[in-house]
């Protein structure tokens, strides 16, 4: 089952080893029989990590026009995969509470799913392990390394506060007194059918 207090430790690991080429598949190797929640939580990661290398390349100065379309189209379908893996977390969670009964329909509604929490982790953890390498980096202007140790504290405190949410939030899941929904994002600019940038530039000339 679902062990939150695991999650930020898991990100970390696999930050790590996905910045070491040599090591990247060692994480995924040892995975037990927590595997379903583990591996999802691993590749919704992924994305995020994917996306935040991408999202680089279209800051990257004197980038041609070319080159930022084409990292434009990537961002969009990375940002998909990201959002859609975060709703199949809750998916898979709902799945595994059913037969218990759970999430109690009686219960409070918290306003955001583990799944999203778990998003914000991801990210998280991100920005934690580039601060870090930020922090230590030898050729840094004066004042840069003291300034990332500062944001480092922040994100270090913040991550642990929003752990501590999602633990609190699945114990209480568990006990009834609360209860999470599958929030949908529905997103719009990917679907060839409810972009109107994308369906009036398909649409003939006769349907114009």
């Amino acid at each position: 089952m679902f062990r939150p207090e695991k999650v930020a430790a898991w990100h970390d690991l696999l930050t790590r080893a996905w910045h070491l080429p040599a090591e990247a598949d060692g994480p995924l190797c040892a995975l037990s029989d927590e595997a379903p929640w583990l591996e999802l939580v691993a590749r919704q990661h992924r994305a995020n990590f994917d996306l935040w290398h991408i999202e680089d390349k279209a800051r990257t100065p004197g980038a041609p026009d070319e080159a930022l379309a084409r990292v434009k189209r990537q961002i969009d379908q990375t940002n998909q995969i990201r959002n859609d893996l975060a709703e199949e977390l809750d998916r898979l969670l709902l799945a595994r509470l059913q037969p218990q009964g759970l999430p109690n329909p009686a219960a409070a509604l918290h306003s955001e799913s583990p799944g999203l929490i778990v998003d914000r982790l991801s990210i998280l953890a991100l920005k934690i392990y580039h601060t870090r390498e930020e922090s230590a980096r030898a050729d840094a202007p004066a004042g840069h390394t003291e300034r990332n140790r500062e944001r480092l504290a922040i994100l270090e405190e913040q991550r642990a506060d929003l752990a501590g949410c999602l633990q609190a939030l699945w114990r209480e899941t568990l006990a009834g007194t609360r209860r999470f929904k599958l929030y949908r994002q529905l997103k719009m600019y990917n679907d060839p059918s409810l972009n109107p940038a994308i369906y009036r530039a398909q649409a003939s000339p006769a349907e114009q």
